[in-house]
C-alpha cells in the first residue's frame, strides 16, 4: 500500500502571529503550504492588514472533525490562553 493512500485526508490547524497587532490568527486547511503563501502574499482578507505574520505552530489531523474541534478550541478564550502559555518562550523572542 502506498503511503500517500494512507494519508488521503489531511487537515492542518495552524497558528499565525501578527507582528503588527500581537494577536493570533488560527485556521485549518488541507494544503498548508498554499494557504501560508496566500497569507504572506496579502491574499487573505482576515490577515492582509495584519502583516507581517509569523507561523508559530501547526498540527496535523487525519480527521476533519478533529481539526475543526481543535481550531474552535484555539479560537476560544481558554484556548488562546493555553497557546500563549505554551508558546511563551517563542513569543518572548519575537
Amino acid at each position: 500500500m502506498k503511503s500517500s493512500s494512507l494519508l488521503k485526508d489531511k487537515y492542518y490547524v495552524y497558528v499565525l502571529f501578527s507582528l503588527k497587532d500581537n494577536k493570533f490568527y488560527v485556521g485549518y486547511i488541507t494544503d498548508l503550504k498554499k494557504r501560508l503563501a496566500e497569507h504572506f502574499a496579502s491574499k487573505v482578507t482576515a490577515t492582509k492588514h495584519r502583516l507581517p505574520l509569523k507561523l508559530l505552530h501547526y498540527e496535523f489531523f487525519i480527521n476533519k472533525g478533529d481539526a475543526e474541534a481543535r481550531e474552535r478550541f484555539y479560537k476560544s478564550g481558554f484556548g488562546r490562553e493555553q497557546l500563549r502559555k505554551a508558546l511563551k518562550r517563542t513569543l518572548k523572542n519575537i
